[in-house]
C-alpha cells in the first residue's frame, strides 16, 4: 500500500481538531466531515436530475445532520426505518413527510399513529400483504384513514432465478393490482404509493479494482435489471392509474440514482449512504466518493516493530460476513489489517508502511463499511469544518433512542 497525501493531510485535519477540542477518554472518537457532507448531498441533488431526494434515515441516524441533509435544497422527506422512529421524528419537527421503508408490526406505535392527525397526515405506512392491514386494525384506535404505500418487489428474474434482495412478496402487476384493490375496498385505508427498490442496483459496487470481470457481470446485471423493472413499472402504474391517482413512486438509492431518475414514473429517489460514503460505496461508475465519516480509536500497544495495536476498532458491518464487512483503516495512509485478528472487539492490530511511525496514544482514523451503522457505537458526533470542530452533536444512542 503506496501513501495517499490527501488521506494524510484528513488525518493531519482530524487529529489538529481533537487535539483543540479535546474530548473526554474514551473510543471511538466518531467524527463527520461536513464539507465532505455538503458536497455528497449537492451531488445527489444534481444526480437526481430535478427529482427530490428522500433521505433514508437509517443511514444517519443522527439528528442534526437528517436536519441538515433536509435544508439542501432538491431534498424532501424521510425514508424511516420503524414507526417508532418516524413518529419521533414527526413530534420532533424534523419531518413532516415521512415514508416507511419496511412494514411494522409495532401496535403500539401503530395505536400512536391512528390515534394522532398530525402523525397521520406525516406518515406513509408500507404493506406488503393484507395480513400488514389487518395489524393496523387490529391496533387501531381511530377510524381516520392510514396513508398506505405498496413495496413492490424490483428483483431481476433471469432464467428462472430472483437476482435482488429478498423483500416483498408482490412481484409481478396482477399481484399488485390485486393487493391494490383490497387496501381500496377497505375502509380506513388510503393507497398513496408505491416503492421498488432496486437494491442490486443501488447496493452493489461495479467498478472494483482487480476484479475487472466480476465488475463487467455485475454491470451486464444491473442493465438487464433496469431494463426489466422499467417495462414493469410501466404495467403496473398503468393498471393502478385505473384504480386510483397515486401521489409518490419511491425507487433507488444512493447507487442508482442517476438510472432510477430516468424512468418516467419514479417521482423520487431516497439516498442515505451517499451522504457519507461508507466503504462499501467506493467503487461505482456512476459517482466519486468523498468519505464523510470516520473514527479514531488510540493506539495502545507496539507488539513489534512493524505492528501498532489500537484499542477496539471491530465495528463490523451487517450483512453476509466477509473482509468487505470490515472497517477500513484510512488516515494515516499505508495501514492495513492482519487476515488472522481483521478487526476485534478490544483490540486491533495493524501493519503495513505507516506502522512504525506511529507512537502510543497516536489516533488511528477508519471508515465503517456501512453508513449509519456506525452511530450505533457512540452517543455523539464531531463536526468537523475545515480543520477544527464546529459542534458536537447526539445521535440516536446518545438521545437514548433505539429503532
Amino acid at each position: 500500500m503506496t501513501s495517499d497525501p490527501d488521506r494524510d493531510a484528513l488525518a493531519s485535519r482530524l487529529d489538529h481538531a481533537v487535539a483543540a477540542a479535546s474530548p473526554p477518554p474514551g473510543s471511538p472518537v466518531v467524527v463527520v466531515d461536513l464539507d465532505a457532507f455538503d458536497a455528497n448531498a449537492d451531488d445527489l441533488v444534481r444526480r437526481a436530475a430535478g427529482k427530490p431526494v428522500r433521505v433514508a434515515s437509517k443511514s444517519v441516524r443522527v439528528p442534526a445532520l437528517l436536519r441538515r441533509a433536509l435544508g439542501h435544497d432538491g431534498f424532501r422527506g424521510i425514508l424511516a426505518f420503524t414507526l417508532a422512529e418516524a413518529l419521533w421524528l414527526q413530534d420532533e419537527g424534523i419531518a413532516d413527510d415521512i415514508l416507511m421503508a419496511y412494514p411494522t408490526p409495532d401496535r403500539p406505535a401503530l395505536a400512536e399513529l391512528t390515534g394522532s392527525p398530525e402523525a397521520l397526515r406525516a406518515v406513509t405506512l408500507m404493506v406488503d400483504d393484507p395480513a400488514h392491514l389487518d395489524v393496523v386494525d387490529q391496533a387501531r384506535t381511530s377510524d381516520r384513514p392510514v396513508r398506505v404505500a405498496i413495496d413492490v418487489d424490483a428483483g431481476l428474474l433471469l432464467g428462472g432465478q430472483h437476482v435482488g434482495l429478498k423483500r416483498s412478496p408482490v412481484h409481478d402487476p396482477d399481484a399488485v393490482i390485486s393487493l391494490a384493490r383490497s387496501i381500496l375496498q377497505r375502509p380506513g385505508f388510503d393507497l398513496v404509493g408505491v416503492m421498488t427498490y432496486e437494491g442490486q442496483v443501488a447496493g452493489v459496487p461495479d467498478a472494483v479494482p482487480r476484479r475487472r470481470a466480476q465488475s463487467l457481470v455485475v454491470r451486464g446485471l444491473k442493465a438487464a435489471s433496469l431494463a426489466q423493472l422499467g417495462t414493469r413499472r410501466r404495467e403496473i402504474a398503468r393498471a393502478i392509474g385505473e384504480l386510483t391517482e397515486l401521489e409518490l413512486w419511491n425507487a433507488g438509492g444512493s447507487g442508482s440514482v442517476d438510472a432510477t431518475v430516468l424512468d418516467p414514473v419514479v417521482t423520487e429517489v431516497a439516498a442515505g449512504s451517499g451522504l457519507l460514503v461508507p466503504a462499501l460505496f467506493d467503487h461505482y461508475r456512476s459517482f466519486t466518493p468523498r468519505p464523510a465519516a470516520f473514527f479514531g480509536v488510540p493506539v495502545v500497544r507496539r507488539p513489534a516493530a512493524g505492528i501498532a495495536t489500537v484499542h477496539g476498532g471491530g465495528l463490523v458491518a451487517s450483512g453476509a460476513a466477509g473482509r468487505d464487512r470490515l472497517p477500513v483503516p484510512w488516515a494515516p495512509s499505508g495501514l492495513h489489517l492482519t487476515r488472522l485478528e481483521g478487526a476485534g472487539e478490544v483490540q486491533t492490530p495493524l501493519t503495513g508502511p505507516a506502522a512504525a511511525g506511529l507512537a502510543i496514544g497516536d489516533l488511528v482514523w477508519f471508515r465503517h463499511a456501512k453508513s449509519g451503522e456506525l452511530f450505533e457505537h457512540t452517543k455523539s458526533a464531531y463536526l468537523l469544518q475545515g480543520d477544527r470542530f464546529v459542534d458536537e452533536v447526539p445521535t440516536y444512542r446518545g438521545l437514548g433512542l433505539a429503532f
